[in-house]
């Protein structure tokens, strides 16, 4: 008997409309897009979470002038511990000196409750930037009182320092550049852009006046006794000691007050 032909519809053929065999596996199926369709709306972008990172830039962390100056001027203090690191030592000295008479004791004092305080600074690894601004004063003041044999010299450079600041600050309040304005430029990147807002820089020459009044008190009151004849440590000690951060901590309780009231927002410079 002849063999079938090729096609002859044989049941070793393949079957009509049946899916030809494949020797290798079957492809794997093709992963859905991700992107939008074209012609899609595009659904809303995944934003920062919440309590998520901070912005790096300290400016960004202040949207009004009063923030701003607050935290600029609790910085430029030290905060309270900064404050009384500056004050103890000048305490010890300025107390021991009225009490002894003797510079030497005073010194030895107020230097070492300079160092001490030094220590623990350099023990919890922080700035000792306060405790050393009282070690240069002291040691100023040491320095006029041997040098000239007067005793009352110790306490004059306090009195030309507060003078110079008071002229400073007042001048810079006549030209409309008022000190406290160049605490606003350093947040916002731009020195001197404060200066666009009429508002901003009567804030600041408020702020700068009562910076000013304290200095002005301490001149007005030290330098009359540090003129008038006899021996007047005594007394310069005390006006010292009583008009020193006292003064200074309720001039810096009027600027916060006056700060608390206003909501100034801050205008910072875009990227160029």
């Amino acid at each position: 008997m002849p063999l079938p032909a090729a096609g002859s519809g044989d049941v070793n053929e393949v079957e009509a409309g049946a899916e030809p065999a494949t020797d290798g596996p079957e492809p794997a199926p093709e992963a859905p897009e991700t992107g939008p369709r074209p012609g899609a709306e595009p659904g809303p972008q995944p934003g920062p979470e919440p309590g998520g990172a901070k912005p790096a830039s300290g400016a960004a962390a202040h949207d009004t002038v009063e923030a701003a100056v607050r935290a600029q001027l609790n910085k430029a203090l030290g905060g309270v511990r900064g404050m009384v690191e500056a004050a103890v030592p000048t305490i010890a000295f300025t107390a021991t000196y009225v009490v002894a008479k003797d510079i030497k004791l005073a010194v030895a004092l107020g230097v070492g409750a300079a160092v001490v305080l030094l220590l623990v600074r350099i023990v919890q690894r922080s700035s000792p930037q306060f405790v050393l601004n009282s070690l240069v004063g002291i040691a100023i003041a040491a320095f006029f009182a041997l040098r000239s044999g007067k005793a009352e010299n110790a306490f004059l450079p306090g009195i030309m320092l507060n003078a110079g600041y008071a002229a400073a600050m007042v001048f810079s309040i006549v030209v409309r550049w008022p000190v406290v304005g160049f605490i606003i430029g350093s947040v916002t990147g731009d020195p001197t852009a404060w200066r666009r807002d009429p508002g901003i820089v009567k804030l600041c020459s408020r702020l700068t006046w009562l910076l000013v009044l304290p200095c002005i008190a301490r001149v007005a009151v030290q330098y009359p006794i540090y003129l008038a004849d006899g021996d007047q440590s005594g007394l310069l000690g005390a006006a010292k000691i009583a008009m020193g951060w006292p003064l200074q901590v309720a001039a810096l309780a009027a600027m916060v007050g006056l700060l608390a009231r206003g909501r100034t927002p801050i205008e910072r410079e875009g990227p160029a």
